[in-house]
C-alpha cells in the first residue's frame, strides 16, 4: 500500500495544467450505453475510479479501447449482459449511473445497491422513483435494483432534494423514452451540463441544463459522437488552496475560471490576489498569511461541498477564525480530526467547525478518510514543519490525476512510496 512522505518547505510557485473532470467523465462514459455507435470521449483522466468504469463497461461487453493517454473510446454494440456487479459498484458509487442508461437502451438493469458511504449516507431512492415514473418496474433483492421497461415514457419528476447522480441517471434514460420528461429541481452542476451537451452530441434533444429545469425529448436512438471533457473545477480549487495555504503564487491552465465563482470568491477574501484569463486562474499570495474565511456548502452555484477540506486546511493556518457549516454530507469533518494531529485548533459541533489559525501545523502520520479529505491533508502537510507521512493514499488517486507530480512541478517535497503490509 503506497503512501505520501511529505516535507512542508516554502511557497508554492508555478504553473500547471488541469486535467479532465472526474465527475464528468463518468456519467458520459456510461451514457455509451445508450448508443449502438461509438462514442469517442477525450481529456479524460488517468484515475482509478476511471479505470473502475472501463472495467464495469467491459465486463458488461462493451469494447472500450483507448487511442490515447486521455482518450477512451466505447462501443456498446456487443454487450451481452446488464449487470453491474457489487464487486465493482461498493469501490465506486458512482456505478450507479449505468442503471437509467441500461433500463433506456436494454430494457433491463441488474444493478448492486451501493452500500455505505464514508462521508454518509446518497441513496439512491431518487433515482428508483424517477424511473418508476417513467414506466420502469423496480425490484430489490439480494442487494441489486432489478429494473424492466419496455420503451420508458416521458414523465415529470420533481426531485425532494437536489441529487447530481440523480439527475444524471434520469436524464440519460429520458433521452431514449418516449415524449417529453422534464426534471424539477435538477442538480445545477457543471458536471450536469457537460453531460447534457456529449448526450446532445450524441443526437439527444435537451434543454434547460444548468437550471434548475430540464426538459428532454426523447428519441428514437442516439448515434457516434466525439466529446471533450470540461476540466476539473475541484482539482483546480484544490491547487490554488495550495498556493494561498503556502502563501505562493500558482496558476492553472486549460481550466474555466466560470465554474470557480463561489471559490474565488472565498480565496479573494482570505486575501489573495486572482488573476484569471478564459482558460486560466492565478493565485498570488504574495507572501502573506491567508485570512480565515466562512464557508457554508450549497449545492451549485453555491459553495462546493468538495472544497469544504481543502478550505479547512487553510483556516488552520490563516489569520483569524473560520466557522465551516457543512449542508451536504452528514459526515465529512473526518479529515478534522487528522488536521488536529497535524496541530491544528478545530472545535466541531454538529454539522459546524470552528477553525482558529495557527502560524505553523507540525508534521505527525496521518491518514486519508476519503478522497477530498486526503487532498487536504496534503495541502496541510505542505504547510507543517517536519516530514509528514499520509497514509491510504489509495483514496487521492481516485480523484486526482498524478498530484505528486504537480506538486513537485510547482516545488513541493513530495514523494510516493510503497509500504509492506
Amino acid at each position: 500500500m503506497d503512501k505520501f512522505v511529505v516535507a512542508g518547505n516554502g511557497p508554492l510557485n508555478g504553473a500547471i495544467e488541469a486535467s479532465g473532470a472526474k465527475n464528468a467523465a463518468l456519467p458520459i462514459l456510461c451514457s455509451a450505453l445508450l448508443s449502438d455507435e461509438p462514442l469517442h470521449v477525450t481529456n479524460v483522466p488517468r484515475l482509478w475510479d476511471i479505470a473502475t468504469t472501463r472495467k464495469l463497461l467491459a465486463q458488461m461487453g462493451c469494447t472500450v479501447e483507448q487511442p490515447g493517454a486521455h482518450e477512451m473510446v466505447v462501443d456498446a454494440r456487443p454487450i451481452t449482459t446488464c449487470v453491474a456487479p457489487y464487486e465493482l459498484v461498493r469501490t465506486m458509487r458512482a456505478s450507479i449511473l449505468v442503471l437509467g442508461p441500461l433500463v433506456a437502451a436494454r430494457g433491463e438493469a441488474h444493478v448492486s445497491l451501493p452500500g455505505g458511504c464514508a462521508i454518509g449516507a446518497r441513496p439512491v431512492n431518487l433515482h428508483l422513483m424517477g424511473l418508476e415514473a417513467m414506466g420502469a418496474e423496480i425490484t430489490l433483492e439480494g442487494g441489486f435494483i432489478h429494473a424492466k421497461a419496455g420503451r420508458l415514457r416521458g414523465a415529470r419528476i420533481v426531485f425532494d432534494t437536489v441529487t447530481v447522480t440523480g439527475t444524471e441517471n434520469l436524464m440519460m434514460a429520458a433521452v431514449l423514452a418516449d415524449g417529453e420528461t422534464v426534471l424539477e429541481n435538477a442538480a445545477r452542476e457543471p458536471e450536469v451540463v457537460d453531460l447534457a451537451r456529449c448526450l446532445r452530441a450524441m443526437g439527444a434533444k435537451i434543454e434547460g441544463e444548468g437550471t434548475t429545469t430540464i426538459r428532454v425529448q426523447g428519441v428514437a436512438k442516439l448515434h457516434a459522437a466525439t466529446h471533450r471533457v470540461l476540466p476539473d473545477r475541484i482539482e483546480t480549487g484544490s491547487y490554488l488552496v495550495a498556493a494561498a495555504v503556502t502563501r505562493g503564487r500558482v496558476r492553472v491552465d486549460r481550466t474555466d475560471p466560470a465554474m470557480l465563482d463561489a471559490v474565488l470568491v472565498k480565496l479573494q477574501q482570505a486575501g489573495a490576489k486572482i488573476a484569471t484569463g478564459t482558460d486560466f486562474i492565478e493565485v498570488d499570495m504574495q507572501g502573506r498569511r491567508p485570512d480565515a474565511v466562512n464557508i457554508h456548502t450549497m449545492p451549485h452555484p453555491g459553495f462546493p461541498t468538495d472544497m469544504q477540506a481543502q478550505f479547512m486546511t487553510l483556516n488552520c493556518v490563516a489569520d483569524g477564525v473560520g466557522v465551516i457549516k457543512e449542508t451536504i454530507f452528514e459526515n465529512r469533518f473526518m479529515h478534522a480530526v487528522e488536521l488536529m494531529r497535524l496541530g491544528a485548533d478545530i472545535q466541531i459541533e454538529g454539522n459546524t467547525a470552528v477553525v482558529t489559525g495557527r502560524e505553523r501545523l507540525q508534521a505527525a502520520p496521518i491518514m486519508a478518510t476519503d478522497l477530498r479529505a486526503s487532498a487536504s491533508l496534503v495541502i496541510a502537510a505542505l504547510a507543517a514543519d517536519g516530514e509528514t507521512f499520509i497514509d491510504r493514499i489509495y483514496h487521492m488517486d481516485r480523484g486526482y490525476e498524478d498530484i505528486e507530480g504537480k506538486l513537485s512541478a510547482l516545488g513541493a517535497k513530495i514523494k510516493r512510496v510503497s509500504k509492506l503490509i
